[in-house]
C-alpha cells in the first residue's frame, strides 16, 4: 500500500503494511531495530497507540474517516503512550522526522492505495 498527501502532493510512505487485527495491531513495530524511510504502518482501527517494547521513536498521524489528519506526534520515543485521539479511527506509524520532511501538517488529506476506510 502506498500513502500519498492529496493536499500538498507529496508521497508519505511507498511501503505501508496494514494491521487490521488484534495482534497485528497490538504487535506493532515492537522489536524492530529500525524502520525504512519509507515505510510505515497503517493500524485500523485505531485511535491510541504504545511504543511500548520499540527500540525506535516513531512519528505519529492520527486519520479520520474522511482521510483527513487530525493529529500528529512527532518523535514519539519508545515506551510511551499517545494520547487517546477520539476523531481519529486510523493511526499511521512513520519513521521518525518523517512528517518534517514530507510537510504533512493537520487538515491534510491523504490517499490510501488499496482502500482501507469502509466508505471506499
Amino acid at each position: 500500500m502506498r500513502i500519498v498527501n492529496l493536499t500538498r502532493g507529496g508521497l508519505i510512505a511507498s511501503h505501508a503494511r496494514l494491521a487490521d487485527s488484534f495482534w497485528t495491531r497490538l504487535r506493532g513495530w515492537m522489536g524492530r531495530l529500525r524502520v525504512e524511510a519509507d515505510e510505515a504502518l497503517v493500524i485500523y482501527p485505531c485511535r491510541a497507540v504504545h511504543t511500548c517494547f520499540m527500540f525506535i521513536a516513531i512519528d505519529v498521524l492520527f486519520i479520520n474517516q474522511n482521510e483527513e489528519v487530525v493529529y500528529i506526534m512527532e518523535g514519539l520515543p519508545p515506551f510511551r503512550l499517545s494520547p487517546l485521539i477520539k476523531d481519529a479511527c486510523t493511526v499511521v506509524e512513520l519513521p521518525a522526522d518523517t512528517v518534517r520532511r514530507c510537510g504533512v501538517r493537520v487538515g491534510d488529506r491523504l490517499e490510501f492505495t488499496g482502500g482501507i476506510f469502509r466508505n471506499n
